[in-house]
């Protein structure tokens, strides 16, 4: 079971500076510092602590050695967990002095990156999030009891406690994300099976693009309300924000003039392109300005007046223009959208106060019902002449998703686009190998200079040779340049570099050393047969893997009771192959497996998914406490077994992972 486990620290007033999620990752960093000669002296953190990014990036390594001098005269002393966080709030509290920028406890280490949803939710905004899923899931047989939610009350964070309703708002956002087979919808459910629930969500938030860095299971189970609105928030814009790409919606490229636009506007993310429409359906008014956010540009309600004369003049009112008071122009707009038949989810007085979660979700609603573009446009011959490849479509897809799961400082949209400049390629090494980046030599956005952007770039290509990944060619513009086929050449051994690299970590397993693709297929295929099962797989492509038992029946041997088997189809047409893999996600997630793959993935045996597939169940089950283990597996045998893997040679033919 994954279940919410905190890292034990014996100060209380210590442990309260930082979320379980902060702890673990400076438990990670501490434990690399410490793993280089086998302890950690005040000596050596002085020297090493400048590897975490807020103190390399404003303190010099003399700084740091001189400040860490003056609070503990004693260099020969050995630093233990808790000495060490002392010694990083210090650090921390004087770095950001030193920025002008006082630190609020440790927040600015793990920020949540998301560029909308901050953790203070009004109640207006909660009572439009309520609203929404009134109107979204007042049909499902399982709610509808508890349907309709009162707006006013905190309902809405007892009924989130069994995580039910939180799936099924994901699936609405993303339809068949979750195998709803997979969710435990029973009455009364007891702790394991909400927390099942609540893991399940979580995973599966990551996989459509929201930011959970610092959420758990137990925030659900204790109601911790931001943290639950925030998640809402976040699953309710990625459904509004869905039509606002040119797949979905090829009107789109109406707003641009030639093909080298087109290329543009697919690389923006939904907001922008959002943002993008408005302004062109107000060049068709005599509105003058240009709309730049969705808070204070449309707080006098002006744009949404001329937008609505625009797209649904025949139910204008002469009034809403004429009127001076910004609220009471609110109001009519309002009345306006209601003519039109848009749902509102906000306020006259959420306009006026610039809420910009709110308006933007009003827009985007607006988009949705009426978006005035033609449908019959001459350009959208256009996108019949770029590249349809859906493979690197789906490839950008999931590392685009992994890589906003790890709570890096700023979200992206786009990995062609938004890894350019190398900052987020270096925030992500530093996830993935604590301080591997050397921070001192680290253009730090915005970066005006190409030049500098080379620099970073050429520092992620430096770090990626020196973890021993194929880069043959590969140069630091490259990455600059934006070369789809290079980027995410690099990205795939990134990801797998992580996973093969938590699997290492598991010392009482692996007793460090490298593990293989060769080990994984070997583990998964020991599993299986010890289960009692015939079924094996002879490397990650081979294609009998397609219809789903494998997979399904290594999760039942790691975990019994988590497959229906009654729910399991033949896997012969390829709709029961799709019933299959979307079972297999849902249940990986639901046991705590942070995995981005797709049905269509395992349907088609693409070999690098089933690699991170069979990787993440492996991981998911050796760092579960012995008690938890299924009772058919012995500790004496999983032992013995990852220790033949440890041991075994290198052979990447099991899954040809590296990328030529």
């Amino acid at each position: 079971m994954s279940g919410y486990v905190g890292i034990l620290v014996s100060d209380p007033g210590l442990q309260n500076q930082f979320t379980q999620v902060e702890l673990r990752s400076l438990k990670s960093h501490f434990t690399s510092m410490r793993r280089e000669n086998g302890k950690l002296t005040l000596g050596d953190l002085a020297s090493r602590i400048s590897r975490l990014k807020v103190v390399g990036e404003n303190l010099s390594d003399q700084e740091t050695t001189d400040f860490i001098a003056a609070l503990y005269p004693n260099f020969n002393d050995e630093v233990d967990f808790e000495s060490f966080l002392k010694v990083y709030l210090k650090l921390h509290a004087h770095a950001s002095s030193r920025t002008g920028n006082p630190a609020k406890n440790s927040s600015a280490f793990l920020k949540a990156a998301t560029t909308t949803l901050l953790h203070t939710i009004s109640e207006s905004e909660k009572a439009s999030y309520v609203a929404h899923i009134n109107n979204y899931l007042a049909q499902d047989g399982f709610l509808n009891k508890y349907l309709p939610i009162d707006p006013s009350s905190n309902d809405l964070f007892e009924i989130v406690k069994d995580g039910v309703l939180l799936c099924k708002l994901i699936n609405v956002a993303v339809p068949g994300t979750i195998d709803e087979r997979a969710i435990n919808t029973k009455r009364l459910l007891n702790p394991w099976e909400r927390n099942e629930n609540h893991t399940l969500c979580l995973n599966s938030a990551k996989a459509i693009g929201c930011t959970v860095v610092n959420i758990g299971t137990q925030d659900f189970i204790e109601g911790r309300r931001h943290l639950v609105l925030g998640l809402i928030s976040q699953i309710i814009k990625i459904q509004l924000l869905a039509d606002l790409n040119l797949k979905k919606t090829p009107q789109l490229v109406e707003l641009v003039d030639d093909s080298k636009d087109v290329e543009e506007l697919m690389s923006l993310p939904p907001e922008k392109i959002l943002l993008r429409w408005m302004n062109f359906q107000l060049n068709k008014s005599s509105y003058k300005k240009t709309v730049t956010n969705f808070s204070t540009d449309v707080k006098d309600a002006e744009a949404y007046a001329h937008l609505l004369n625009v797209l649904a003049p025949e139910h204008s009112n002469p009034s809403t223009l004429a009127v001076k008071d910004p609220l009471q122009r609110a109001k009519l707009v309002l009345d306006h959208a209601d003519r039109m038949g848009c749902k509102r989810y906000l306020t006259a007085k959420d306009i006026v106060d610039g809420s910009p979660n709110l308006n933007l979700a009003f827009v985007a609603h607006v988009f949705q019902h009426r978006n005035g573009l033609s449908t019959q446009t001459k350009q959208i011959s256009f996108l019949e002449t770029l590249p349809d490849d859906a493979q690197v479509s789906r490839e950008e897809r999931v590392f685009r998703f992994w890589i906003n799961s790890l709570g890096n400082s700023t979200y992206i949209d786009n990995v062609f686009e938004d890894l350019r400049n190398g900052w987020i390629l270096l925030e992500t090494l530093d996830k993935v190998s604590p301080g591997i980046v050397n921070w001192k030599v680290a253009n730090k956005p915005p970066i005006k200079l190409p030049f500098k952007k080379v620099e970073n770039c050429n520092q992620v290509v430096k770090i990626g040779k020196q973890l021993k990944f194929s880069l043959v060619n590969i140069a630091g513009n490259d990455i600059v340049q934006g070369n789809k086929k290079l980027i995410l050449a690099y990205l795939w051994q990134l990801m797998r570099f992580n996973i093969l690299q938590l699997l290492k970590n598991l010392r009482s397993h692996s007793h460090g050393k490298e593990i293989t693709d060769v080990d994984i297929l070997r583990w998964a295929n020991t599993k299986v047969s010890n289960s009692g099962s015939q079924s094996r797989m002879d490397s990650f492509k081979d294609k009998s893997l397609s219809d789903g038992i494998f997979f399904l029946e290594l999760l039942s041997a790691v975990q019994p009771r988590s497959v229906n088997w009654s729910l399991v189809t033949e896997g012969v047409t390829d709709e029961q192959k799709k019933m299959n893999a979307t079972y297999i996600i849902s249940i990986a997630r639901k046991l705590g497996c942070s995995i981005f793959l797709l049905p269509e993935d395992i349907i088609e045996v693409n070999q690098k998914m089933i690699l991170t597939l069979t990787a993440s169940i492996m991981y998911w089950f050796l760092k579960q406490p012995v008690e938890e283990k299924p009772a058919a597996t012995s500790d004496s045998e999983n032992g013995s077994q990852l220790e033949t893997l440890s041991n075994s040679t290198t052979d990447d033919s099991a899954s040809e992972s590296s990328v030529e």
